[in-house]
């Protein structure tokens, strides 16, 4: 069974849209794109590590949005992120078909992602891609989270949890603080959500 990975930039109020720059994503007049950008050029060589660990060339599965972005920017600077043409690309759409990324494979509904998913053993990562993170949450489909804590909050713009989202209960496995306050955080999942008293 492959484990499925979610790694997300998000704010402390939990919105995930445009981290990288001002014309990423400007759906609904979102005017922060970029929010990561200061918090990067202050990051120390412990975060640049541990950034390099959650990296690591694996399988993508990306909604058509950020696939889209990605084959746009990737095939021209590869080289900041090494093994990214060689993995091979899975992107969720209903509508785009075909693409000259190199190793780019389609799928249309969550029942293609739950054969991908039980195909073999290696990791996929999902990046951005909001609209398909929320439905691997309502499916119960993610194995691990990656995320990025950035301290701001924004009030409004896309959220990386919606409605629909199950209940379940994760464990922190790794982490960091940077200097500059951003809490790199790795969560595995842990079975079902505990309920109790407080000191009974």
């Amino acid at each position: 069974m492959r484990k499925i990975i979610v790694q997300e930039f998000i704010t402390l109020d939990g919105v995930m849209q445009a981290p990288g720059g001002p014309d990423e994503d400007t759906a609904s007049g979102f005017k922060y794109g970029g929010w990561t950008a200061p918090y990067f050029h202050a990051a120390d060589e412990e975060a640049d590590e541990f950034m390099q660990k959650w990296m690591k060339p694996t399988d993508l599965l990306l909604g058509r949005k950020t696939f889209e972005i990605f084959a746009a920017y990737w095939p021209s600077h590869a080289d900041m992120w090494p093994g990214i043409m060689d993995v091979t690309k899975y992107c969720v759409s209903t509508t785009k078909t075909e693409s000259d990324w190199k190793n780019s494979v389609f799928l249309k509904s969550v029942e293609d992602i739950k054969k991908l998913k039980s195909s073999g053993d290696s990791e996929i990562q999902v990046i951005g891609s909001g609209n398909l993170a929320q439905t691997l949450f309502k499916h119960d489909l993610v194995d691990e989270l990656r995320l990025m804590i950035f301290p701001i909050t924004l009030g409004t713009g896309k959220h990386l949890f919606g409605e629909g989202t199950i209940p379940a209960a994760f464990a922190l496995s790794d982490s960091l603080v940077t200097k500059n306050g951003v809490i790199f955080a790795n969560y595995k999942r842990d079975g079902e959500v505990k309920t109790g008293t407080i000191g009974a």
